[in-house]
């Protein structure tokens, strides 16, 4: 009986500590959040926990679920058929909110379990940067304020896992990929805490441009939910709701921009599935119990509004998906228009005083003389290209590395049974740009170039082809058509077929260019022509000989050519 009486005392200390702690200016550790939930679960039938995969670091990824079947199977089957939002926390784990206000959340349900009443499925991810939440310290976040301790940004392979989700070079985005696919998320929330100017206001958002947005998600989203949570936010936590300071200058005087969410990041990432994607950013010099107050707030109206249209975000979705699924072409490379908008921005005055030691110029914003007045706000984005997209693409069984992402992105394909010769769109890479420094542990190629033509190819036994016509159609088309942003070709997964592998020895081959200019009238115009109008050209044998040997039989065909092909 003591033994009994003691387990309860200690499990409910256990619990009141945390609540206090969740409240205050501290966050958990890793150990103390999956330690604390693993207790609330084993004592709560409508709290799940789930061990979804393992992380760089090597411990697991869970996902925590609310309202969910009291069963793995069931559980996950509920959240695809229906409606479920998801909320990701801690892929900065030195931007803790949204851990402490998950846990908040679920301790008031807990308290009130009738709050489910109604409810979508609510799962969240209470630790998903594992590696950077064990690096924890009070320093690598120089300009927050709180909380006592944190984590660092980079994962364990010092990567930031918000660039991360179309490479997925990190376990965590594997990881991640298993959980938002095995629950299909209608409504996706990623906590964050931003950097930038100095301002009033203590959360903002990021939505989706609604440029790339398609209508029916863009109009729910503008007509109903953003009005909703602006209102309710604001009249029963006193927060105002305001979207993401992306400066356009130095200060907000010359204005805000939308944020372009590429699909590296995750909200960008999500959005390729027609899920209705945030991201939240707290204002970083807010104090931290605030913060998190605030990243509550946003939470619970967001699930109650999730909850109350449930049918109007199903329809969305599915009118979406049957938009993309069809769309004959696709933007990308969008760019913010230069013609803006005006909106009310609840700012602090700023001068450029000198500093006493640097002696030059710094920003200061003076927090006792707040304004609020109108700055223009950029919100309209124009795609600088565009490409007809085909029905089929063609992958070839050499890449693995790109037929398993593509796999694990619910990707529908199948494989070639045998040898086949197929007449064929390819793509020729004609030109790029690559970074002079490693970003997120790669040479990014951009400003690609490519020539579409048709050849002849011999397709092998294991080689895939994919239906474009599918509800993964956003996301085939962002990663096998090379000029877009988050290209598999711009995150080098084709680098070595940029390459040429077969060169000649001048005294070898240059017996042979009478012949071949002999047999080739064009290339010997073309020849003659640049020795008429180039003097270096005329004064270089190695720049003759391989323009000629670049247009000759002997110059390898492959070179440039993709492994990946289409079929209009």
């Amino acid at each position: 009986m003591k033994t009994l009486l003691y387990f309860f005392f200690s499990f409910f200390v256990f619990c009141s500590f945390g609540q206090d702690k969740w409240k205050g200016n501290t966050s958990p550790s890793y150990q103390e959040l999956i330690t604390y939930l693993k207790e609330i679960s084993s004592k709560n039938k409508v709290v799940e926990l789930y061990n979804m995969g393992k992380s760089d670091y090597g411990l697991p990824i869970y996902v925590c679920i609310l309202n969910g079947a009291q069963d793995s199977i069931q559980t996950f089957k509920k959240a695809r058929k229906g409606t479920t939002i998801l909320f990701n926390n801690g892929i900065h784990p030195g931007e803790p909110d949204g851990i402490n206000a998950c846990l908040l959340w679920m301790d008031e349900v807990l308290e009130n379990r009738q709050v489910l009443e109604g409810l979508p499925l609510v799962a969240f991810i209470p630790a998903y940067n594992i590696g950077g939440m064990i690096n924890r310290s009070s320093y690598s976040r120089a300009n927050q304020n709180g909380p006592e301790e944190y984590g660092f940004r980079g994962n364990a392979q010092n990567l930031d896992l918000n660039r991360d989700f179309i490479k997925m070079d990190s376990k965590n985005a594997f990881t991640f990929s298993r959980i938002f696919h095995g629950l299909d998320p209608d409504v996706f929330v990623d906590n964050h805490v931003s950097n930038g100017a100095d301002y009033q206001y203590t959360l903002t958002y990021i939505s989706s441009l609604k440029e790339r947005l398609a209508p029916s998600l863009n109009k729910i989203l503008t007509e109903s939910l953003l009005p909703t949570l602006v209102l309710k936010v604001k009249e029963k936590y006193s927060f105002d709701l305001y979207p993401y300071v992306d400066l356009k200058g130095k200060t907000p005087d010359e204005g805000i921009v939308s944020f372009d969410d590429l699909p590296r990041y995750s909200m960008g990432y999500t959005s390729l599935f027609q899920t209705l994607s945030f991201t939240v950013e707290t204002h970083m010099l807010k104090p931290f119990p605030l913060r998190v107050e605030a990243t509550l707030a946003f939470m619970k109206e967001l699930i109650i509004w999730t909850g109350q249209h449930k049918s109007l975000i199903e329809s969305a979705r599915s009118k979406a998906r049957d938009l993309v699924s069809n769309a004959s072409s696709i933007g990308f490379n969008y760019k913010a228009s230069s013609q803006a908008d005006s909106i009310l921005f609840k700012g602090y005055e700023h001068s450029f005083p000198k500093h006493k030691i640097t002696g030059l110029k710094r920003l200061k914003y003076d927090t006792t003389a707040p304004y609020s007045r109108l700055i223009p706000h950029y919100t309209s984005f124009v795609a600088q290209d565009s490409i007809e997209v085909p029905y089929y693409y063609y992958v070839c069984a050499q890449e693995k590395d790109v037929i398993k992402r593509l796999k694990v992105n619910k990707v529908k394909m199948n494989k070639i049974s045998g040898d086949t010769l197929m007449s064929l769109g390819v793509f020729e890479v004609i030109d790029f740009e690559s970074t002079n420094r490693p970003y997120e542990g790669h040479f990014q190629l951009k400003k690609v170039k490519v020539k579409r033509g048709k050849r002849d190819v011999v397709l092998k036994k294991g080689d895939v082809v994919i239906n474009a016509n599918q509800d993964a159609a956003a996301f085939i088309h962002s990663v096998l058509q090379p000029e877009m942003e988050d290209s598999y070709l711009s995150w080098n997964f084709f680098d070595s077929y940029l390459q040429q592998k077969e060169y000649f020895s001048s005294y070898v081959f240059v017996d042979k260019i009478e012949k071949i200019l002999n047999e080739n009238p064009d290339l010997e115009k073309a020849y003659k022509k640049k020795l008429k109008e180039d003097h270096n050209f005329r004064s270089s044998e190695w720049d003759q000989l391989y323009f000629i040997y670049k247009g000759s039989k002997y110059f390898e065909q492959s070179l440039n050519i993709l492994p990946v092909y289409f079929l209009d």
